[in-house]
């Protein structure tokens, strides 16, 4: 699992993700608005829009405002406009990052993701310089001690996951980005809850971070993820999950 993804679900683990749950609701928000503004406001015609609503539903955003971000997005309310950017860059250690954005002023964005790299020994890179390093594909993971195996196995893979693998605490479950929602569903279905479910940029390979890199590496996740205008973070470092702990203690 990439270390992001182990980042991820030692948050969702400790609760830490629940501290911040107006930062998840603005982005979630953002995301609903643009995939509306797109591809329409009918989550039966919209896949895209129909998986944030999962989501924000998972999160148990309230449905007056899910309903109100899709008319935002459909012109039937004003609202603000946003565009969506992706920086490539490098962190601590030659890591690879991908950064997702929605923003209402470019400029702004990137002077300040070029900044907080640059505070964290990092550097924003040029367009393509690290995309090829990761390929995109449906993820969800599940902790091993809320569901089990040969139910979840079965189920993931007559969805049409490509991959169910063991990585320490939890299941990963891989699949092609359209069958996510199918995979998803089927897993839920089962009345579990994923610590994780979403289409991500998986790393090809990856950079294993210790000690100082390490810390560095983390703090500057913690800092990127706390910008107002980051949706996600996609990374190929491998850090060890006492350390990312100690991390979020």
């Amino acid at each position: 699992m990439s270390g992001h993804s182990k980042w991820h679900t030692i948050k969702h683990k400790k609760g830490a993700a629940d501290a911040k749950r107006g930062k998840l609701f603005t982005r979630i928000i953002k995301e609903l608005t643009v995939a509306a503004r797109q591809g329409g406001g009918d989550v039966d015609t919209n896949p895209r829009l129909r998986t944030i609503v999962a989501e924000a539903k998972a999160s148990n955003m309230p449905r007056e405002n899910i309903e109100r971000a899709i008319r935002r997005g459909t012109g039937e309310e004003p609202g603000v406009v946003y565009e969506e950017v992706t920086y490539e860059g490098y962190g601590p250690g030659g890591v690879a990052l991908m950064i997702e954005a929605m923003t209402d002023n470019k400029n702004r964005t990137v002077g300040e993701i070029r900044h907080m790299l640059s505070k964290h020994n990092g550097n924003l890179g040029a367009e393509n310089s690290v995309a090829w390093m990761f390929t995109r594909k449906g993820q969800v993971l599940v902790e091993k001690d809320k569901v089990d195996e040969e139910r979840l196995l079965s189920a993931a893979l007559e969805a049409g996951a490509e991959d169910v693998s063991d990585d320490g605490g939890v299941w990963e479950i891989v699949s092609p980005p359209e069958v996510f929602d199918a995979v998803r569903d089927a897993i839920t279905a089962l009345e579990v809850e994923p610590a994780s479910a979403q289409v991500a940029m998986i790393p090809q390979n990856f950079v294993k971070l210790e000690g100082k890199d390490a810390q560095q590496m983390l703090r500057l996740m913690e800092a990127i993820e706390d910008h107002d205008d980051v949706q996600k973070v996609w990374a190929n470092f491998d850090i060890e999950e006492k350390e990312i702990e100690a991390s979020l203690a």
